[in-house]
């Protein structure tokens, strides 16, 4: 769309770009068209665009992808994105805040991509919406004042470099590929602009409590001038951590590079367990398919040969009725990085499933002292790897607590969401959870949530 046609436009349907909007229109065709190459767009992709304005970018997009959602605030410009775009049916318009949507919705597609040319106003904010871990996306194109984006893919020792950088890189790799002159835009922004591509880190850092690293972080630039040891939480020994970990005592926060503060959390985690991966040792009830206990075996030894053996899957229900799920952890032997129920675990030999349940709860989500109400059975079979499995649920009456080596990311999710995105993308889960949910819903939800809240 030329500059010309713009103004048509934004006159056609009233628009006067609003500078506490934050609206600034691409509108230098081989800019945008280079923004969506760098996209790799596919057949099999969705693409959610935030901020498209009139379109620049969208135009480019159409006949590449399988889907695109398009998030736009304002309301004239939906309505003139819903009447541009009419004729293509893969092409969908919300009206919606990009600061505040839902973005759970998203992990129900397949191949999905973010690209936007976000407003200044608000860009820090809809990163935050949309990049915080856990994200559906597997690949982001965003363009952001130059100054932002200076700020994210910052090093140590500098002023760009703080929370916002270590937020970013703890989840994502970036890097900058093209800077965009205001003459590019209608109105002319008195900056540069940035174009940033965005892949997700994957496995390049230990694991680590997410939550723990982002307060460490928010404390130690809390007053970044001060030495570090005097901005962090009560109860650490700095002087032992520095030490461990070869840092100077006298060290400011801006000294500490990614994989300094990662070790730093995983060091005074209280909850933290060594990387040592499953019990192959642990003993287990090896039972019959009438679930009657023939004899006991090791762990490695019933998972190796395939022997029937007992579980239980538990939902943890909260009190808007969302569901909370777990991403197991990249070191599990079985299922590594799939998302499964709330907790789960095997019966311990000797053991009943309500205890092993009871403790499962405990030991995953820091939940004592619940009350679990059986939901159902399953019989073993390929898709439970070969275990009985019984199903509990709960209401949570106090936060999750999760111990990082179990599990990567945990979240909640409505159940509309999760049936979305079970029949979306089943290669996101677990066989056994797959297997469970599809009990849970033949057991009538809706009444069983009343009976928990009561």
């Amino acid at each position: 769309m030329t500059l010309t046609e713009l103004k048509e436009v934004l006159a056609e349907v009233g628009v006067t770009p609003s500078r506490k909007l934050g609206q600034n229109f691409l509108v230098d065709q081989n800019t945008a068209e280079g923004i969506v190459n760098l996209l790799d767009p596919q057949p099999g992709d969705t693409v959610v665009e935030v901020g498209p304005g009139t379109g620049a970018l969208t135009e480019h997009l159409i006949g590449k992808v399988a889907r695109i959602i398009l998030v736009e605030y304002d309301r004239r410009l939906a309505e003139y994105l819903i009447r541009r775009f009419g004729d293509h049916p893969e092409v969908t318009v919300i009206c919606e805040d990009a600061v505040r949507i839902d973005v759970r919705r998203f992990f129900a597609y397949k191949n999905i991509k973010l690209l936007g040319n976000l407003p200044y106003s608000a860009g820090g904010a809809i990163l935050r919406n949309f990049l915080k871990g856990p994200s559906p996306f597997t690949k982001a194109i965003l363009m952001l004042q130059k100054e932002m984006i200076d700020r994210i893919l910052a090093g140590p020792k500098c002023k760009d470099y703080g929370v916002l950088t270590l937020r970013m890189q703890c989840e994502w790799e970036g890097a900058r590929v093209k800077i965009v002159p205001p003459s590019c835009f209608f109105p002319k922004p008195l900056i540069d602009s940035t174009v940033m591509s965005l892949e997700p880190r994957q496995a390049s850092l230990p694991v680590h409590d997410r939550k723990l690293f982002d307060e460490l972080v928010r404390r130690g630039f809390a007053q970044r001038r001060k030495q570090l040891r005097k901005n962090l939480p009560d109860g650490i020994d700095w002087e032992t951590a520095s030490s461990e970990l070869s840092l100077s005592p006298t060290a400011r926060a801006e000294e500490l590079t990614l994989a300094d503060w990662v070790s730093l959390t995983r060091l005074v985690d209280p909850f933290f367990k060594k990387e040592e991966g499953q019990g192959a040792g642990e003993i287990l009830d090896v039972v019959d398919e009438n679930d009657e206990v023939i004899r006991s075996e090791r762990r490695d030894v019933i998972h190796r040969d395939d022997l029937t053996h007992r579980a239980v899957h538990i939902f943890v229900l909260n009190k808007h009725r969302e569901i909370f799920l777990q991403k197991r952890s990249r070191l599990k032997d079985k299922c590594p990085g799939l998302w499964d129920s709330s907790a789960a675990g095997h019966v311990d030999s000797g053991e009943d499933y309500a205890a092993c349940a009871t403790r499962e709860l405990a030991e995953e989500l820091g939940l004592e002292d619940h009350d679990l109400k059986e939901v159902g059975k399953l019989g073993a079979h390929t898709n439970t790897g070969w275990e009985h499995v019984r199903v509990y649920a709960t209401l949570a009456q106090e936060k999750v607590r999760f111990p990082c080596v179990e599990i990567e990311y945990g979240e909640w999710f409505t159940m509309e969401q999760i049936e979305a995105w079970v029949n979306g993308v089943p290669e996101d889960f677990a066989p056994g959870f797959l297997a469970c949910w599809k009990l849970w819903k033949e057991e009538n939800p809706a009444r069983f949530e009343t009976s928990i809240a009561d």
